[in-house]
């Protein structure tokens, strides 16, 4: 039988490559976006071959519809509602919503 606890050797690489990927989406925006749209094509399909997620910072960095890599003011509004964050994409004009709760912080 299979140990289900032992990572499979391809993921830590896999997400360190996602996240590289990312990165340099970060860095080279300014002068080609149309790169980064491409770094988020590639993060994709690593992570759909060796089937690991994308961690959350990275998956608000690009629109779930058209796949672009989203930068606040430049292709991106954000809109702070009570309850959730609603981020538009102005290359697709669709909207997603991500919810937001309070901190229960134990000093207060």
């Amino acid at each position: 039988m299979k140990d289900k606890r032992r990572i499979p050797p391809g993921k830590p690489l896999a997400r360190e490559r996602i996240a590289v990927l990312f990165r340099e989406a970060e860095r080279i925006f300014p002068e080609h976006p149309e790169y980064s749209d491409r770094y988020v094509e590639i993060a994709r399909k690593i992570a759909m071959r060796e089937r690991v997620r994308i961690d959350t910072e990275f998956r608000r960095r690009y629109c779930h519809h058209c796949y672009r890599y989203l930068v606040p003011g430049a292709n991106m509004r954000v809109r702070v509602h009570p309850g959730h964050v609603a981020v538009t994409c102005l290359s697709c004009k669709k909207t997603t919503r991500y919810r937001v709760e309070k901190r229960h912080d134990d000093k207060e």
